[in-house]
């Protein structure tokens, strides 16, 4: 959980990366946010008004825009996110929604009692037993799903759907199911998005294209070119500039 507040009023204008993160931003400023894009189905056709954000795991390319920008920030797992929104991320449909979709009026009270707090120590805290209390009634992924997740993490993508079944004792088809149903992605599409997020961020570091490619277990740069066009809707280069 982290705080930003914007102390020079430079107005925000953020273009958002897929990462193998649910994002909870809850606006505290007097302007709601702006989102541009952030649907994986289709794009959206005018920016959508939101005082909090929920990025989903794998949204399409997307830009945010506010101004005066005052909020709190979560990077939450998909197993964490499935308890503390009370959906399940396969439900945000690879999009940037708004919060107040998902909490209904409770995301209007939680941001005011927020808001109102003058010390960050104070709103963490807020936050904190919102969540706690939010954690306590909401649904938990199963063991094995959680598990396979945890797998793909830890190998940086690199593993095989098979492999990852044969690891929880289901079948390729339940894990299939049951994995997309919790988590909002296939197994396959979230072993991507690990990959792409480690190889992404060797971009932005200034890596040469070829040498990560070959380090992040892609065939060849054509096929990490792929993949960052897909997530990220630019090519390596671009991103690299980012």
């Amino acid at each position: 959980m982290a705080g930003f507040r914007d102390r020079v009023g430079r107005a925000l204008d953020l273009r958002v990366l897929p990462q193998p993160a649910v994002v909870v931003v809850i606006g505290l400023g007097n302007d709601p946010f702006t989102v541009e894009g952030g649907t994986a189905q289709r794009p959206a056709t005018r920016p959508n008004p939101h005082p909090s954000l929920v990025a989903s795991l794998s949204p399409g390319p997307a830009r945010i825009r506010g101004r005066d920008v005052e909020c709190i920030e979560m990077c939450l797992s998909p197993g964490t996110a499935y308890a503390l929104l009370g959906v399940s991320p396969h439900e945000l449909a690879g999009a940037v929604v708004g919060l107040e979709d998902l909490w209904g009026r409770q995301e209007r009270q939680l941001r005011e009692r927020v808001a109102a707090a003058t010390a960050w120590q104070e709103r963490f805290a807020l936050v904190g037993e919102f969540l706690a209390r939010q954690a306590a009634r909401g649904p938990s992924i199963t063991p094995e799903v959680a598990g396979v997740w945890d797998t793909i993490v830890a190998h940086r993508g690199r593993v095989r759907v098979a492999e990852l079944a044969a690891s929880c004792g289901w079948s390729r088809k339940r894990l299939w199911s049951r994995f997309s149903a919790q988590i909002g992605l296939t197994p396959k599409r979230a072993a991507m998005l690990v990959r792409f997020d480690h190889a992404a961020q060797a971009l932005r570091a200034g890596g040469n294209t070829a040498d990560i490619a070959l380090a992040h277990g892609y065939a060849d740069q054509s096929h990490l070119h792929r993949d960052v066009l897909a997530f990220a809707g630019c090519t390596p280069t671009a991103l690299a500039g980012l």
